[in-house]
C-alpha cells in the first residue's frame, strides 16, 4: 500500500511539473522580446497553387505564395494609401494621361541580375500579348504608349484618364532576362519562380508544401522570419488539428472553430486571434448559358428561396454579414439601397410559376417536359461552403427544385470545370479589391479562356457603366456609375450574393510585430519576428544569391 501511495504521489508530482512547464512555456510568449532573425512560419492552404507566375494565376493559393516572391511598382500601405514598391516615386501629368515612374536603383532579381525599366516594359508587353492566357490584360490594353526613358525611368501614357491607372501597376513585375522570347506558359518559372521580393523560392513538393527562404538582400531589409512554408491540407478540420498540434502556425478559422473551439485558456495562452470583415464575398453563381438560368425570373426565385440569415446564423455562427453585391458594407463604393432578396418561399414559387414551371405529381418542377434539377460544384475542403450547399439543396427541394452537390479537388475544379465552363452552378468566393473596378469580372468582353467572367454575364448598360467608371476620376461621379451597376446586378441576380465573412485568423503567439490595420494583417509581413528565446525552428537564410 505504501509503495502504491508513493508511486501515485510521484505520478501526480510529475504531471504537475509537466503542466507547470507547459504553462511557463506558454506564458513566455507574452514577452514581446526584441526583433531577431530566425524561425519558420508554417501556414496552411486547402488548395494547392496552380502556378507561381502571378500573370497566369487566378487562384488565391498561387497569389498567397507569389505575393512574397514578386513586387509591383506600387502597393497599398496599412491605411490603403498607394505607396511606392519597386518605384520610389512617380509623377502624374496635369491631364491625368501620363505617369512617369522613377524606379529604385540597386534592386536585384533573386539570381543577382539588376531590376530595370526593361523588365517593366517586358511585363507590359507580355501582359497585352494576345497569346498570353491572362485575366489581367484589360487594364494594360488601355495604355496608348509605354516607353523606357532610361534604365530606371518608365513612362506610360493613356488615351484617356483611367481611374485605377496608378494601382494597376501593383501587378508583379517579371524578369525579362528569363522570359523574353520564350513561351511564358511553359516557363520553368511556373513552378520555380524568381522575383525581386522578400522571399526566394526554395522548393515545391506537389500535394504537400511550398517553401520559401528569406531574401538577405531585399531592398526594404531582410525579413526577420527565415522561412515561409505553405502546407497543402485540403480539409479545414485537419487544418485546425494541425494548428493545435503545432503542425502549422497560422490559419483562418472556420466559424465553429473561432466561436466555440478556441475559447479555452490553453488555446489563448498559445495563440492570438484576429477578427475583421474580410475583403471577400461568397456567392452561388449560375452558368448563364444553361437553358433555365438564362431566365432572370428563375435566378430571382432561387435567391428568394435561399435564407441568407439562416446561413449566417446557423453555419457562420454570426461570423459574417449578408452580401447584396460585389462590395462589403464598409467600402465607399458599397450601395446599401439595392433590391434585396429576403427569404420568401411564396415569392419564389410565384416567380417560378411566372417563368412557366409547373409541379408534377412527384413534387418536382418542370418546364417543357424537363425537370428542374441541377448540380452545384464546390472545391474540396471548405466545410462552410459545403454546408451552405446542403442548406441551399434543402431549401430548393421544398419548392420542387432538385439539387445535387459535387465536391472536386481544387486544381481540377479550376482547370477542368471553371476554366472550361463545364458547370451548371458553383459556390465560390471573390476577393474584393480596394479599388472598386469591376471590369474583369463583369464586362462581357472578359469571357475568354482563363478570364473571370466565366458565368457569361452580358449586359450592355453594365458594360457602358464599367467603362465610364474606370475613366472617371471624380469619386462622386464614379460612385454614381458603380451604384447603378450594383442596382442592375441586384435585379439580374447572375449570382445569388450570399455573405461577406469575418476573417478569423489564429497565429501562434511567438510571432510579434503584427499590427492589424485597414489593409488586414500581412501588409508588413517582413516586420514580423520571433524573439530569439521563443524560436521553434532553427533555420539559415544568410547565403546571398
Amino acid at each position: 500500500m505504501t509503495i502504491q501511495k508513493n508511486l501515485f504521489s510521484i505520478i501526480v508530482i510529475a504531471l504537475l511539473l509537466v503542466a507547470c512547464s507547459r504553462t511557463k512555456d506558454a506564458t513566455r510568449y507574452d514577452d514581446p522580446g526584441k526583433p531577431a532573425y530566425g524561425d519558420t512560419i508554417i501556414t496552411g492552404s486547402i488548395g494547392e497553387p496552380s502556378n507561381l507566375i502571378p500573370l497566369l494565376a487566378t487562384d488565391q493559393p498561387s497569389h498567397a505564395v507569389a505575393g512574397n516572391i514578386y513586387n509591383g511598382l506600387v502597393k497599398y500601405d496599412k491605411d490603403l494609401n498607394i505607396v511606392g514598391d519597386l518605384a520610389e516615386s512617380w509623377e502624374i501629368s496635369k491631364d491625368n494621361l501620363s505617369i512617369i515612374f522613377h524606379l529604385r536603383k540597386g534592386v536585384k532579381w533573386h539570381d543577382g541580375r539588376p531590376f530595370t525599366a526593361h523588365d517593366v516594359m517586358y511585363t507590359y508587353k507580355v501582359t497585352v500579348d494576345p497569346k498570353t492566357p491572362t485575366a489581367y490584360a484589360g487594364d494594360f490594353l488601355l495604355v496608348k504608349e509605354a516607353k523606357v526613358i532610361d534604365d530606371y525611368t518608365f513612362k506610360v501614357t493613356y488615351a484617356k484618364p483611367f481611374a485605377p491607372a496608378l494601382i494597376s501597376w501593383s501587378v508583379a513585375m517579371l524578369p525579362k532576362h528569363l522570359l523574353e522570347g520564350r513561351d511564358i506558359t511553359t516557363s520553368p518559372l511556373l513552378r520555380s519562380p524568381l522575383g525581386t521580393g522578400p522571399y526566394i523560392f526554395k522548393e515545391w513538393i506537389a500535394g504537400d508544401r511550398v517553401t520559401l527562404r528569406a531574401n538577405p538582400n531585399y531592398f526594404e531589409g531582410r525579413p526577420y522570419i527565415d522561412q515561409y512554408v505553405m502546407r497543402i491540407i485540403p480539409d479545414t478540420g485537419t487544418m485546425f488539428l494541425e494548428l493545435k498540434n503545432y503542425g502549422i502556425d497560422m490559419t483562418g478559422l472556420a466559424p465553429l472553430q473561432a466561436v466555440r473551439q478556441t475559447e479555452y485558456p490553453a488555446f489563448r495562452r498559445e495563440f492570438n486571434k484576429f477578427k475583421y470583415l474580410a475583403f471577400q464575398y461568397v456567392y452561388l453563381g449560375y452558368n448563364l448559358k444553361h437553358p433555365f438560368f438564362k431566365d432572370k425570373l428563375v435566378r430571382q426565385a432561387i435567391s428568394y428561396a435561399i435564407d441568407k440569415r439562416e446561413i449566417i446564423d446557423g453555419i457562420l455562427l454570426g461570423q459574417g454579414v449578408e452580401a447584396t453585391g460585389p462590395f462589403k458594407p464598409d467600402m465607399w463604393a458599397y450601395n446599401g439601397n439595392v433590391k434585396r432578396y429576403d427569404y420568401d418561399r411564396e415569392k419564389a414559387v410565384s416567380l417560378l410559376n411566372e417563368a412557366g414551371f409547373t409541379k408534377g405529381s412527384d413534387g418536382v418542377l418542370s418546364r417543357d417536359g424537363k425537370p428542374f434539377e441541377f448540380t452545384i460544384l464546390l472545391s474540396q475542403g471548405n466545410d462552410v461552403r459545403i454546408r451552405c450547399a446542403e442548406l441551399i439543396q434543402r431549401r430548393l427541394s421544398e419548392i420542387g427544385i432538385q439539387v445535387k452537390i459535387r465536391v472536386i479537388e481544387w486544381a481540377s475544379f479550376i482547370n477542368q470545370f471553371i476554366d472550361k465552363r463545364n458547370f451548371e452552378a458553383v459556390i465560390l468566393g471573390w476577393s474584393i479589391p480596394q479599388d472598386p473596378d469591376l471590369f474583369d469580372i463583369w464586362h462581357s468582353s472578359k469571357q475568354g479562356p482563363k478570364e473571370l467572367n466565366f458565368i457569361s454575364f452580358e449586359n450592355k448598360e453594365v458594360d457602358d457603366l464599367l467603362v465610364k467608371a474606370r475613366h472617371t476620376l471624380n469619386q462622386e461621379e464614379r460612385k454614381r456609375s458603380i451604384y447603378r451597376i450594383q442596382e442592375i446586378l441586384a435585379e439580374e441576380q447572375p449570382y445569388t450574393f450570399l455573405f461577406v465573412p469575418y476573417a478569423n485568423v489564429a497565429i501562434h503567439k511567438r510571432f510579434k510585430g503584427i499590427v492589424p490595420a485597414a489593409a488586414g494583417l500581412e501588409y508588413d509581413f517582413i516586420k514580423w519576428y520571433v524573439p530569439e528565446n521563443q524560436r521553434r525552428y532553427k533555420t539559415h537564410a544568410t547565403v546571398s544569391p
